[in-house]
């Protein structure tokens, strides 16, 4: 397999499966062009069986180059990745969760349209959510693929799927790099670049399967969650980049999906929110 300068980054905290991490390191292992690095951002302390799985990969350095970064206490999505994203030796930068999996050639492809359009910042594509595995797709979410079009899909949703993305590590850093905002640290990150005048770009094929389920829907549901939903459209809104229609409109919509029960949010998820 051929190996190029690229890294990947991830984080991972106590609560994630060591099953689904291996499971996740695997579809990077067999990728068809291998990254030369992956950066993993211990968020805190994790369990037993977590470090178990980990060490594993460590050991295998000679193929790929293991960094771990180790955060003293769980900081959140966003912080983990503004200091992961520092230890990236690389200019590219692949993202994904530890509890997703890669298709075999989804670096390979991204690679490809960098290298046919270097003024590209960011280059994502579809992702294929599953709730018992791959085999058995529940929806797929797909996204703009022009520059354009994902900024103006970005005013009211994300234009981007996070777990899917490649992007240049400084045009990252220029625009503020990740911040803490729970839930919506990558939705702050895109507002931002575009802000910077940062260029997108979407493949218009699924790149990265992705958990999903019921657990997921749980967790998109209820006052809490709304609440941080809109403490990071309020963030979003600070930067310019949404009019305040947007916000409410956004907000209102939000508000109505958390106050769901949870067949219904299930629903609206496979047959609205989804393709």
């Amino acid at each position: 397999m051929n190996k190029v300068k690229f890294s990947v980054l991830l984080s991972i905290y106590y609560k994630e499966k060591p099953e689904y991490f291996r499971e996740c390191m695997e579809s990077i292992y067999s990728q068809t062009v291998l990254p030369d690095e992956i950066v993993l951002v211990e968020d805190g302390r994790l369990t037993d069986e977590l470090y178990e799985a980990i060490s594993k990969y460590e050991c295998r350095a000679s193929e790929i180059n293991f960094v771990t970064v180790k955060l003293e206490k769980n900081s959140g999505l966003g912080l983990a990745l503004a200091e992961g994203i520092k230890h990236c030796s690389n200019e590219l930068v692949a993202r994904m969760d530890t509890d997703d999996i890669c298709v075999p050639d989804r670096f390979e492809r991204q690679l490809k349209v960098f290298s046919n359009n270097n003024n590209l910042d960011v280059v994502g594509g579809f992702i294929a959510e599953f709730d018992i595995d791959k085999e058995h797709i529940v929806a797929e979410r797909k996204v703009p693929l022009c520059h354009n079009d994902i900024v103006r899909y970005q005013r009211k949703r994300d234009g981007l799927n996070h777990v899917s993305v490649m992007f240049k590590r400084k045009s990252v850093l220029d625009a503020g790099n990740y911040k803490n905002c729970l839930l919506m640290e990558d939705s702050l990150l895109w507002a931002n670049m575009i802000k910077n005048h940062c260029h997108m770009a979407n493949i218009d094929e699924v790149l990265v399967y992705v958990r999903t389920g019921d657990d997921m829907l749980k967790r998109r549901g209820g006052f809490d969650y709304f609440i941080k939903y809109r403490s990071g459209r309020r963030k979003i809104l600070q930067t310019g980049t949404i009019s305040m229609s947007d916000y409410f409109i956004t907000v209102a919509a939000q508000f109505v999906v958390c106050m769901m029960p949870l067949w219904m949010r299930s629903l609206v998820f496979k047959k609205i929110l989804r393709n």
